[in-house]
């Protein structure tokens, strides 16, 4: 189940100094989420979700709010009826997620802000299997990046931060020197755990993003690169 506010991670020491206002940072490594985030796969992931639950007659709203940014393992057993397994449940639901890319594209600014970037500052932080998130970045026309984390690296999937703390060790400075970006709570939560400066992108409030800025796209995110091997991004104050 979700954390409890008074159980939701916060900044650790070294990004105290992070807040809503934050207009910038300059970083080693900027860990990004997938779905939401760079690759635009609501309309496939709500339709996947709605089948899976009118097959096991499961309330769709519910799932769906716990579902975003989860391995789908995760939302399976979270949700699924006595008497289904729920590892053979969760096969099928991924055979079947490799099916349907149809609709599946960039989130704006997506591409322009990795090319700026450069793909020896990046990675991306997923809790789909490799071979889904390989599909869906292929689907929207982005690159695969050199540092992909998915399901099949880690133990537990967000919020729990070991991908972004795994992905982040690529860098200098580990965690402290990277900015993570995401969409929704389970991932801010892993972000913010593994000790990243974490930027929000989009709609998604909670308690977990009140100390966080935010972004509405990425397309007023810019990068630039600098001659000591890291990367400064900038964006818009919020009341801009």
């Amino acid at each position: 189940m979700p954390l409890p506010s008074s159980d939701l991670p916060r900044p650790s020491p070294d990004v105290m100094g992070w807040s809503p206002t934050s207009t910038g940072c300059d970083v080693h490594g900027v860990l990004f989420d997938m779905d939401g985030t760079l690759v635009d796969s609501t309309p496939v992931v709500e339709f996947l979700w709605g089948e899976f639950a009118a097959r096991y007659g499961i309330d769709l709203a519910p799932l769906l709010r716990y579902a975003h940014g989860r391995q789908s393992h995760d939302t399976i057993q979270e949700f699924a009826p006595p008497g289904v397994d729920p590892a053979a449940a969760t096969a099928e639901f991924e055979r079947r997620e490799l099916t349907c890319m149809t609709g599946i594209a960039e989130i704006a600014g997506a591409r322009q802000l990795l090319a700026a970037i450069g793909d020896a500052h990046i990675a991306v932080v997923t809790s789909a299997p490799r071979a889904l998130a390989v599909a869906r970045l292929t689907a929207a026309g982005l690159s695969i990046p050199t540092v992909l984390v998915t399901s099949e690296d880690v133990p537990r999937g967000k919020p729990d931060p070991a991908g972004y703390t795994l992905a982040a060790a690529r860098f200098p400075g580990r965690s402290a020197g990277c900015l993570a970006i995401e969409d929704a709570q389970a991932g801010i939560q892993a972000a913010i755990a593994s000790g990243a400066r974490t930027l929000v992108l989009g709609s998604h409030r909670s308690p977990a993003t009140r100390h966080l800025p935010r972004v509405p796209d990425l397309t007023v995110i810019h990068a630039t690169r600098h001659a000591d091997h890291r990367v400064h991004l900038r964006w818009p104050h919020p009341a801009a």
